[in-house]
């Protein structure tokens, strides 16, 4: 960042891209069936995060038009219903340093020395019901689990705002970024922050592909190697989000997620 008599001026700017085609999760996740779910409507192909002065702008691309098919509008939201987006962000680089565990709900744990130290959440939910959602669910985190000033839809294209002070510091190609793609869950299951679960059938509003226990992750997308659109990286996010284990009784480990560095 810049100062320019008085005034902070615009820096960095980091990109991602994300091959098409691979909104499913470890390989296997299957849609929603109600027709309000879209083909596409979780498949990530473009991430920026831009350095805007007193301002992050995170702007989020999937493959179809962002909808409303809920009127979000009528329950204080943020004019779409379908996507729950988290960017989640590794400062330090430090073995031990950050979270180790996922957002409640994404069932998801990350490497030891990129854990985050950030979140960064796009939800079709409104401030109010999300700082609720994180104070009850999350409140061990809430400190480092950002909500965005003001969020827009523009196509196929999702912008979100948040107040740089709360980042800490000037944005990085140091640091490390995963953006995860969930689905906006207006009735969650009383420790899911707003996510929608993945079993092993799919239903209406179910994902399906996955397993009944707590033990597979709730993600349907992410960004994945260098996170340059290669078909490469569609492997890798399976390879990535396969590592978890559901053992019959219930019990398992958690997938392990690396994050990306631009310049890492």
């Amino acid at each position: 960042m810049v100062m320019y008599g008085g005034l902070a001026l615009a820096g960095e700017t980091i990109s991602f891209e994300d091959p098409k085609g691979d909104d499913d999760g470890p390989g296997q996740y299957t849609y929603p069936t109600d027709a309000v779910y879209t083909p596409g409507s979780f498949d990530l192909t473009d991430v920026e995060i831009a350095d805007k002065g007193d301002t992050v702008e995170v702007s989020v691309t999937v493959k179809a038009k962002i909808d409303d098919p809920w009127d979000s509008r009528a329950w204080d939201g943020n004019g779409f219903s379908l996507q729950m987006i988290v960017i989640h962000i590794d400062t330090d680089h430090k073995a031990g340093s950050g979270y180790k565990d996922g957002l409640p709900g994404f069932n998801v744990t990350f490497a030891d020395d990129q854990r985050w130290d950030k979140a960064l959440v796009i939800s079709p939910q409104g401030r109010t019901r999300v700082q609720a959602e994180v104070s009850a669910k999350a409140a061990a985190m809430k400190k480092d689990i950002l909500i965005p000033t003001t969020v827009s839809v523009r196509g196929r294209k999702l912008v979100a705002r948040f107040a740089k002070k709360d980042l800490g510091a000037d944005l990085s190609k140091q640091w490390g970024f995963q953006v995860l793609m969930q689905s906006n869950e207006g009735f969650p299951d009383k420790t899911d922050l707003l996510t929608r679960k993945v079993n092993e059938f799919g239903g209406q509003h179910r994902f399906g592909g996955g397993s009944d226990y707590d033990c597979d992750p709730h993600v349907m997308d992410l960004i994945a190697g260098k996170a340059q659109g290669d078909k490469s990286e569609k492997d890798a996010q399976h390879k990535m989000l396969g590592t978890f284990k559901c053992n019959p009784d219930g019990s398992g480990t958690r997938a392990v997620l690396q994050m990306v560095y631009p310049e890492g």
